[in-house]
């Protein structure tokens, strides 16, 4: 099978009207490439593992020898029953690579020509195969640990005399959450959603290694931290960064986080934050790589992905 362009390694970037120009064939070679690295493309069965099938080039499909399956090259993974065509879905992932701070799901409906629904579908399920890369991750080393509030607004009446102490508990909608992130000062962002910023001492235990020397700030939930790992304090009234010790790296996450939900989304579903959470994290992790390689790295985690449990049937089971 010939190179294809997310594999060369000449290539700095990815232009989207390459995908459209190389057409579908090229972009079906580029799935099966990415699906089966270690047999140059040619078909793996999911079921069995056997290396040898019948090709059934009318229908893009293989028949297995060993197991006698059919099966194509997206069955098994996050992809499968989709209906767009490769080259759609290979030009999906080099929009959401391109887009720094994430894509509404409006406006890549728009680019691809899709459906609502479809875009919003799609766009989840590359969040969820890109997520797996720190669902088991733990952090050692350095971290830094805080929360970000998002959602829970309330709009304040017209007049004065109408408007609410919004600050009060009775007053709230219920749908405020707070992000909390733990960032290796080396590594990768992990993140987790709450109602309440002290939730982070549990995720903290859970998710980062004993000796790690965690920086915090003076919140008083930070002090629990004290008993199981050497935490730095950072006084933010005082300086932002002090002798070393700072939360600068994950204000740098919260700070693409906000401009994801403000300025993309709008409004995010507390139901859903985790996974735009998830989204933001890992666009920040990579922050330093090309779009080109950003969009095999997407492709690539969503044909090792397994069938989304979640997004599979969605807009059936939701109506």
């Amino acid at each position: 099978m010939s190179q294809h362009f997310l594999l060369s390694a000449a290539a700095k970037t990815l232009k989207l009207k390459d995908i459209y120009v190389a057409g579908e064939e090229k972009a079906y070679e580029t799935f099966r490439a990415i699906r089966w690295p270690e047999t140059g493309g040619e078909a793996v069965c999911p079921s069995c593992g056997g290396a040898e099938a019948y090709e059934i080039k009318s229908r893009r499909k293989f028949e297995c020898r060993a197991c006698g399956k059919q099966f194509s090259v997206t069955s098994g993974t996050i992809f499968a029953s989709r209906k767009l065509s490769f080259m759609d879905l290979l030009g999906a992932i080099c929009i959401l690579a391109n887009a720094a701070k994430g894509l509404s799901s409006l406006q890549l409906s728009r680019d691809l020509g899709v459906q609502y629904k479809t875009a919003f579908v799609l766009a989840h399920k590359v969040r969820e195969a890109i997520a797996g890369e720190t669902r088991s991750a733990k952090v050692d080393g350095t971290a830094s640990i805080d929360g970000c509030y998002v959602g829970g607004h309330i709009r304040p009446a017209n007049l004065k005399e109408n408007r609410i102490d919004r600050r009060l508990s009775r007053f709230q909608t219920g749908k405020r959450r707070v992000v909390i992130a733990l960032r290796d000062h080396d590594g990768r962002t992990l993140t987790h959603v709450s109602k309440s910023e002290a939730d982070g001492v549990d995720f903290a235990l859970a998710r980062a290694v004993s000796d790690t020397v965690i920086h915090a700030d003076e919140a008083a939930h930070w002090d629990a931290l004290e008993s199981r790992f050497p935490v730095k304090r950072i006084n933010h009234s005082e300086a932002y960064s002090l002798d070393g010790v700072h939360t600068n790296f994950v204000e740098s996450f919260f700070s693409r986080l906000r401009r994801m939900v403000g300025g993309q989304h709008h409004h995010v579903s507390p139901k859903y934050l985790h996974a735009y959470a998830a989204h933001a994290a890992w666009l920040e992790d990579h922050r330093r790589s090309s779009n080109g390689a950003v969009a095999g790295m997407m492709l690539r985690n969503a044909l090792t992905s397994p069938v989304s449990r979640t997004w599979k049937g969605y807009w059936q089971r939701a109506a």
